[in-house]
């Protein structure tokens, strides 16, 4: 993934921080991490520090590159503004503050006015963890399944009404459950190459579609 960064534009992910939380003691980890051979690599440190300076966000000639998704309300303006306060608190001296206090499902929808912790939680579980939201606009950050699976009313965050992206298609991914879905305003890429289907890229000039088959990961059945 470094190589690549050096090569590419790459954002950050849920994985991505939850690596670097868990090789900083800020968490532990989980039963189907397989982070063994990172956290053991001799150059770790530089490796986490790397990533920590990965942006959130990245915006170019009409796209907007986030790991997950965006809040409706959000302007991609004032989205990569927001994006970039995050930044600031991953960059800082002081980051391990940060990601102490960044798990976690609440607040679950956003306000101007949230400040601290709060503020930077609401941003970061919005660009590395949403795919739904509740009928009220907030969060259902628990939620993996396909669109429509559920019968709660939730929304996928890029059908959701009044959205103020429509300027920018977004690119992202997260969501493999969803699949590919190539829209004049979406590019949602993850087409579960982690269950064994298909790694996907699209050419932007012309959204010509190129995917790779998978093979179904140990322990994982496609």
């Amino acid at each position: 993934m470094k190589s690549l960064g050096e090569r590419a534009v790459t954002v950050l992910g849920n994985h991505d921080l939850h690596l670097v939380c868990v090789a900083e003691g800020a968490e532990k980890s989980r039963k189907r991490d397989t982070l063994d051979d990172v956290l053991a690599a001799p150059d770790l440190e530089e490796l986490t520090q790397w990533i920590r300076h990965r942006p959130l966000m990245h915006v170019e000639n009409g796209f907007a590159l986030v790991h997950a998704g965006l809040i409706p309300e959000w302007t991609v303006k004032k989205a990569l503004s927001l994006a970039g306060e995050v930044e600031s608190a991953l960059r800082a001296r002081n980051y391990r503050k940060f990601l102490e206090r960044m798990y976690g499902d609440e607040p679950a929808r956003w306000d101007d006015s949230l400040e601290g912790w709060d503020r930077l939680r609401v941003i970061t579980n919005a660009m590395t963890r949403l795919r739904v939201l509740h009928p009220d606009g907030s969060m259902a950050l628990g939620y993996k399944g396909e669109p429509g699976e559920a019968s709660t009313g939730l929304t996928p965050w890029f059908d959701a009404p009044k959205g103020k992206r429509r300027d920018h298609v977004v690119v992202c991914g997260h969501w493999s459950a969803l699949g590919l879905a190539i829209r004049d305003d979406l590019l949602s890429l993850d087409s579960g190459c982690v269950w064994g289907r298909s790694l996907s890229a699209v050419r932007l000039e012309d959204r010509e579609v190129f995917s790779v088959a998978c093979p179904a990961p140990a322990g994982r059945a496609a």
